[in-house]
């Protein structure tokens, strides 16, 4: 490609003014210090920009520097940025728990009060703006080795059909042999049912798990047979019908554990707002918004550190605030699951990393109506969707989604370079190959849908979490259109793991994030979390003629038309609602484009007709962009769509 040439030139190629500029400088000294001062001429220049584009870093005040692990764009032009704990299990302990609201347009920033570790949760924007953020960190790992109290799960039974009972967090069971075990988080036993009646009564006792930890520290805590637990300060019927059942309780290492916690941010009052609890504990979840307004909400770690086995899944109602039960289906942390038009929901097989490697890998097609679950063949390399990207192509209309790079289960070194692609719109719908990516193997790939229906991809590593400085320095554009990569500048920071891109309503990408395993090649320092943010401004941005959105209505109905006010309405080629981003661990199944027909044009604006299918335009906020024939996009106006 042309930026690899631009790449060897700017290499070797010294001018004067640098040469006299570095006079007296040993030799390597005099290359390094002429190589980097010609780069910069090099993509500084009109032409340089025009092609590829130009990145720009921000290093936020100090007090402002959050672990960016989740991103998602406001309709307000605001990204809200949850870090949480932020990976630092210190911010854990000291429960300091943070998001940033940072306005890209005038470059400030504010300090989000954040209620819990939401940490590794899940999110997704609503019908009204609002962002639902469902799950986080209850608690961390401890690897094998460093485990000093034993701990496991214990089943607490309520055989009384009178009431639940709730025990708090650090509730105290006792084991046959007098050892102390304490619960790590509060628990709601159900109370127990009853069928039949008389003799033939028949009690069922209620049931819920919470997480133990013994008190002391060492192997003679270890439990491990299965054994019934009372419960310490428990008297008379209570002590006969409340008790725990554990199978072991282990100095094994124990995993993250997930929280049940979910919360509304408002982006009028730009505060937290608790809404009910999920059932189910999740940590690593994926939540996708529906063409109804709800949103269900798959996989992630419980309260235990166990992967929840399918049988827990939940849809959200934003009208009453509150969790049902969702169909049984089974898929790996954070799977990559996009609403396709039919109404269906369609897994491309990426997913983030929990999960044995034998189940769940399958991409298909799940019926949330009938729980059918069509399998689509066809993709290559199918061991290597961890920490793969999926995106759905643009425009949303053709129903095609890529999936790009990835690498083995859990700390594997592979990686792939594959992209395939499926067209959802067919009656038995396979892969098919793709490009492969230009810098080869690449894990945590970022890909980022613009106005000009290309995606652009950047960052991503060649190892697990960048190990041996595999970072990849590379940014590409995907053309739909002809099947084909072209480059882009190179961003200056590596991105790979708890790193996040979105598009922001004036054209340009916003990457964030990154938190790498090791800070050496070496790998004998621990790596560190990136706080800086880089933007990388397209080359559509240097053309001139830019077209402007003079008016445009605040709201739209499905199947309606909306009148656009433009200075030049014979330019305007296409139009297209793009929804936000809502990203985290390169996992971002909000986004989407739509395109719209034009299907007027006056002398100061242009008539869009908006598609009336809900499952492909869900109802939301979207960024309305014209552009015209050579794809250079307007500033966006946002545009509330409702029902029809």
């Amino acid at each position: 490609m042309k930026i690899h040439k631009a790449g060897r030139t700017r290499r070797f190629a010294l001018g004067s003014t640098v040469a006299l500029t570095v006079a007296g400088m040993n030799a390597p000294a005099v290359l390094g210090f002429a190589g980097d001062r010609y780069h910069q001429y090099v993509i500084n220049r009109p032409e340089y920009k025009a092609e590829f584009g130009h990145w720009q870093t921000l290093t936020l005040p100090a007090r402002f520097r959050v672990n960016a692990v989740h991103a998602t764009l406001l309709h307000t032009g605001k990204v809200l940025i949850i870090a949480g704990s932020g990976n630092d299990e210190k911010q854990f302990n000291a429960g300091t728990f943070k998001s940033l609201l940072w306005d890209p347009a005038n470059n400030t920033y504010k300090l989000i009060p954040t209620p819990a570790d939401m940490f590794c949760g899940g999110h997704a924007s609503l019908p009204d703006g609002r962002v639902l953020v469902a799950g986080g960190t209850a608690r961390y790992e401890k690897l094998d080795g460093a485990v000093k109290k034993a701990g496991g799960v214990m089943r607490v039974r309520n055989e009384s059909p009178d009431r639940a009972r709730t025990f708090d967090k650090g509730t105290v069971f006792v084991g046959p042999n007098g050892r102390e075990y304490v619960s790590t988080a509060p628990v709601t036993v159900p109370a127990a049912t009853k069928a039949g009646a008389g003799k033939q009564t028949v009690v069922t006792a209620g049931e819920q798990h919470v997480y133990v930890e013994a008190l002391g520290e060492g192997r003679d805590w270890v439990a491990a047979a299965p054994a019934q637990y009372r419960v310490k300060g428990l008297t008379g019927a209570d002590a006969h019908n409340l008790y725990g059942q554990s199978a072991k309780i282990t100095l094994d290492k124990q995993e993250y554990q997930g929280i049940r916690a979910a919360f509304e941010f408002n982006p009028d009052t730009e505060l937290y707002e608790q809404v009910t609890d999920m059932a189910h504990a999740r940590w690593y979840p994926t939540l996708t918004g529906l063409g109804d307004g709800r949103v269900v909400t798959v996989s992630g770690l419980d309260d235990t550190g166990e992967i929840l086995n399918g049988n827990d899944n939940e849809v959200y109602d934003p009208r009453t605030k509150s969790w049902s039960k969702g169909p049984d289906r089974y898929f790996p942390t954070y799977p990559s699951i996009f609403l396709t038009a039919s109404g269906k929901l369609f897994y491309s097989g990426s997913n983030a990393g929990y999960g044995p490697a034998d189940k769940g890998r399958v991409p298909g097609v799940w019926d949330l109506a009938t729980n059918a679950f069509q399998p689509v063949p066809g993709l290559r390399d199918p061991g290597l969707t961890e920490t793969s990207a999926s995106v759905l192509l643009p425009p949303a209309q053709a129903q095609k989604v890529m999936v790009l790079g990835g690498g083995g289960v859990g700390e594997s070194p592979r990686s792939t370079a594959r992209t395939d692609i499926v067209d959802l719109s067919r009656p038995e719908p396979a892969f098919t190959p793709g490009p492969d990516l230009p810098a080869g193997g690449t894990r945590y790939l970022n890909s980022v849908i613009l106005p000009d229906d290309t995606v652009f991809t950047t960052g991503g590593s060649s190892g697990y979490r960048g190990r041996g400085d595999s970072d990849l320095l590379k940014a590409q554009v995907y053309h739909p259109d002809s099947n084909t990569f072209t480059g882009a500048a190179e961003p200056t920071v590596g991105r790979d793991y708890h790193s996040e891109a979105l598009l922001l309503p004036d054209g340009r990408v916003a990457v964030l994030g990154s938190n790498p395993l090791f800070a050496d090649k070496a790998e004998t320092q621990p790596g560190g979390f990136e706080q800086r943010i880089e933007i990388w401004t397209p080359p559509y941005l240097y053309r001139s003629g830019r077209p402007e959105v003079s008016a445009a209505p605040a709201a739209a109905k499905l199947g309606g038309t909306v009148k656009v006010g433009t200075s030049r309405p014979e330019a305007v080629a296409t139009a297209k609602l793009i929804r936000p981003s809502s990203v985290t661990h390169v996992t971002d199944v909000e986004q989407r484009s739509v395109a719209l027909d034009i299907t007027g044009r006056g002398p100061d604006g242009v008539s869009l007709a908006l598609p009336k299918n809900p499952d492909l335009l869900p109802p939301g906020w979207y960024m309305l962009f014209l552009t015209d024939g050579a794809g250079t996009p307007s500033v966006a106006r946002w545009i509330e769509v409702g029902g029809s």
